[in-house]
């Protein structure tokens, strides 16, 4: 059944290494206001993350004019292995966290209920729901930002792992001995894929090439994706050995999950895009076994706003949803995120 989308409000936010990104949805999941928080450099501390979630969280509800009480969840996406049971960042490599118990840090500044997980999940989530991965039984939703994972949807759901632990493969070897990865390993996917390791990849083609940044990440993919677009034999060149070590990478999800879709998400894949996807799928052809590959369709999201942030308020509709069950005295069990537990909240986006 539908539901009255004016009848309440969610709240999605994307805890990133370089941003902080919120989103207030009506709960047809439709966007009402958005607010984004620079996270400069050494800005690491927890208290200090929670201080710009807390000032956007506050921005949106001001500009969509709504009542605190409306609120009904604020879902928190922030990067890393979360424990969603205690509301703590176990262990966040970007900024060295660990045990950080961050909804308890933001429960002293935001009043709405509080639900924590990560971008993969978020992601992966949103995909199912209303992107590319709709419909679908068996995906795997590749988050490329400075940090690099892989949400999976096997089976018609959100496959979390046992310890909500799926999905790193940002940190799978991609080279023996290779490059240093902040989880203290070598070689991992994201030293090659991620933010960063793009940025290296374009030191090694054009070690003196005006279209790298080296203290913004932002800027360095900014200037690669318009690069590209004007035939810069260097910014082409380095899309071009990016898309070498992600084709590889993408190979591996496709030859151990036999998806029906990869889904390439979040703001690296969508700033390089069409041409990034271009090469990946050549990439991926020339690793993948041919069964598998033969099943397997490789896009962009499609989704137009963050997903992470569409991904975070699913899981705070599926709160809130528990906790009006519980108030009924009803006994209740997770929604699971499939398109299956959607058709009870809202109407299918047409």
């Amino acid at each position: 059944m539908a539901v009255n989308s004016s009848g309440g409000a969610l709240i999605g936010v994307d805890i990133a290494e370089t941003y902080v990104h919120v989103e207030l949805f009506d709960l047809g999941l439709n966007v009402l206001a958005r607010a984004e928080e620079d996270v400069r450099a050494g800005e690491s501390l927890p208290e200090q993350v929670v201080g710009h979630v807390a000032t956007a969280v506050g921005s949106v509800v001001m500009q969509a004019g709504i009542e605190g009480a409306r609120v009904l969840g604020v879902g928190v996406s922030v990067p890393g292995q979360v424990d969603r049971a205690t509301g703590t960042s176990e262990y966040a490599p970007n900024w060295d966290w660990h045990d950080v118990p961050l909804l308890d840090l933001l429960t002293e500044h935001i009043a709405y209920p509080l639900y924590l997980d990560n971008p993969l999940r978020a992601s992966a989530v949103a995909e199912l729901w209303f992107g590319a991965a709709r419909g679908r039984g068996n995906a795997v939703v590749v988050n490329l930002g400075t940090g690099v994972g892989a949400g999976l949807v096997l089976g018609g759901g959100l496959h979390r792992g046992v310890s909500n632990s799926a999905g790193e493969w940002g940190h799978t070897t991609m080279v023996l001995d290779g490059r240093l990865c902040r989880c203290g390993n070598h070689g991992c996917v994201e030293t090659y894929v991620g933010a960063r390791g793009i940025m290296l990849n374009l030191r090694e083609v054009g070690p003196d090439s005006a279209l790298l940044h080296p203290d913004d990440q932002t800027a360095t993919i900014d200037a690669l994706a318009r690069g590209v677009a004007a035939d810069d034999p260097v910014a082409r060149r380095a899309v071009h050995e990016t898309a070498r070590y992600l084709g590889a990478g993408v190979a591996d999800l496709v030859n151990l999950f036999n998806p029906e879709i990869v889904v390439l998400s979040s703001w690296v894949a969508r700033t390089l895009g069409e041409p990034l996807l271009h090469e990946v799928r050549e990439a991926v052809a020339r690793h993948a076994l041919p069964r598998p590959l033969a099943a397997t369709e490789i896009v962009l999201s499609p989704i137009p706003t963050d997903p992470v942030c569409l991904g975070a308020a699913t899981f705070a509709l599926e709160g809130a949803l528990q906790a009006v069950g519980q108030r009924n005295g009803k006994r209740t069990t997770p929604a699971k995120s499939t398109p299956r537990a959607r058709s009870r909240t809202t109407a299918p986006p047409s």
